[in-house]
């Protein structure tokens, strides 16, 4: 039975309320901030940087499938996104008390508080098949991305006025020591905190079968396992979350280091990056809102496909151009496409997916985002030490959109919604019995 319009609203409003975190802190301020002010250098920012970005992929590929299929069977599913959600908040405002030179603490509290971040995206995912009808499910997909990017934007333009183009910054922070810089972190916690508890008071979890006679964490890797198994009776699943292993990978690392490489290349000030991001936010709400309905109207896959080509051509252009208004049309290009394509992925999972093992499969879907994401990071980082280039870094996440476009033309839509209808069986527990 579809959730109420309130649940829907709920659920939508935490995209708005985790998007500071990845606007603010992944991408547009204390990435550059760690790079230009914390660390040594730019270069070696960039490769500390990297390695923090590959730990979170390597931690949420490794714990979202086996915590998926826990939340299945024991109906945990609200509170492991409490939990997540909170330790997200802490990491956040922890990194207001990093100063300039504490490289390693600044670190530790921005991958707890990425790693969190990642994994509550799992468990947030996972209801969207529940809150959505089956055939609104995209442009609601498509509406919590546009929330969350409207999330951003105004996180953003906050932080603009109040806090970094402020000559008297609010509250009482001062400009000595980069306070009001730092401060822009306790902006995202509270806004984290405020605008995501409407989805833990309106949102209801629906207990599995399973949670009524509790859970254990083997028998949910013997679920987990045996959905691998048979993972092949769902080849379109499989194909997609394949093809995510790479465009995931692309989209994150420019996610990650957008704001690096517009500093460090292209010279932005900490106030043109938040204009950049404003700017970005817009296009990529604006995206995602009308794709949804392009989504429902075309399909997940060939929306995919679209903002795919999109990728390419804009990852191309930036990599290649030196002219600061190419750029910036790069970066608009990117954000017209970067909404559709995750909402995209996200419905198009929630179509696949068989009933009662949605918690897993998100997992799965997590996973395939982040199992091989210390990739583009990796070779970014190693890229750009090798050849002292931040152009050089970057030119990887071309390549994996190219094989990411390549992998989804082998997803078959139609064929994988009709696959619901036969949903993979339960292992049975030790002790008990078929009949």
């Amino acid at each position: 039975m579809p959730a109420s319009r309130r649940a829907v609203a709920a659920w939508c409003l935490y995209d708005f309320a985790n998007s500071a975190f990845t606007t603010l802190v992944v991408t547009f301020i204390y990435a550059a901030f760690f790079t230009k002010v914390i660390a040594p250098d730019e270069v070696t920012g960039t490769w500390q940087w990297s390695r923090c970005v590959s730990i979170t992929a390597v931690s949420v590929a490794l714990m979202s499938p086996v915590l998926g299929a826990l939340a299945d069977r024991g109906g945990y599913r609200k509170r492991f996104l409490g939990f997540f959600t909170a330790v997200a908040v802490l990491g956040a405002a922890m990194l207001y008390t990093a100063v300039p030179g504490q490289v390693a603490w600044a670190l530790f509290w921005f991958t707890l508080g990425n790693i969190a971040f990642e994994m509550g995206g799992v468990f947030y995912n996972a209801f969207l098949p529940e809150v959505a009808p089956p055939d609104r499910i995209g442009r609601v997909s498509g509406y919590g991305w546009a929330l969350g990017y409207a999330g951003g934007l105004s996180a953003l333009g906050l932080a603009l006025v109040g806090f970094v183009d402020a000559e008297t910054p609010w509250f009482g922070f001062s400009r000595e020591g980069y306070q009001h810089i730092r401060a822009t972190n306790l902006l995202v916690a509270v806004w984290f905190a405020v605008f995501s508890l409407p989805l833990f008071l309106w949102v209801k979890d629906r207990r599995s079968p399973a949670g009524a006679s509790g859970a254990s964490l083997a028998g949910s890797l013997r679920q987990l396992a045996a959905t691998f198994r048979e993972i092949r009776r769902y080849p379109d699943i499989f194909r997609l979350l394949l093809a995510r292993l790479f465009y995931a990978d692309g989209l994150n690392t420019v996610f990650a280091f957008g704001g690096i490489y517009a500093a460090g290349t292209f010279g932005f000030t900490f106030e043109e990056l938040l204009v950049f991001g404003l700017v970005l936010n817009v296009a990529a709400g604006s995206g995602a809102f009308a794709l949804g309905f392009v989504d429902d109207w075309l399909g997940g896959k060939r929306t995919i496909q679209i903002s795919l080509v999109g990728f390419i051509v804009a990852a191309s252009t930036a990599l290649l151009t030196g002219s600061r208004a190419l750029f910036w049309a790069a970066g608009l290009l990117i954000g017209l496409c970067g909404g559709p394509n995750q909402a995209a992925s996200r419905s198009l999972m929630g179509r696949f997916v068989p009933p009662g093992k949605r918690n897993e499969f998100y997992g799965l879907f997590a996973f395939s985002g982040k199992a091989t994401a210390f990739m583009g990071p990796f070779l970014l980082g190693e890229l750009t030490r090798l050849f002292a280039s931040q152009r050089a870094g970057m030119a990887v996440v071309v390549v994996f959109f190219v094989i990411g476009l390549a992998l989804v033309h082998r997803v078959d839509e139609a064929r994988g919604k009709e696959r619901v209808t036969t949903p993979l069986p339960r292992p049975l527990d030790p002790g008990s019995s078929p009949g």
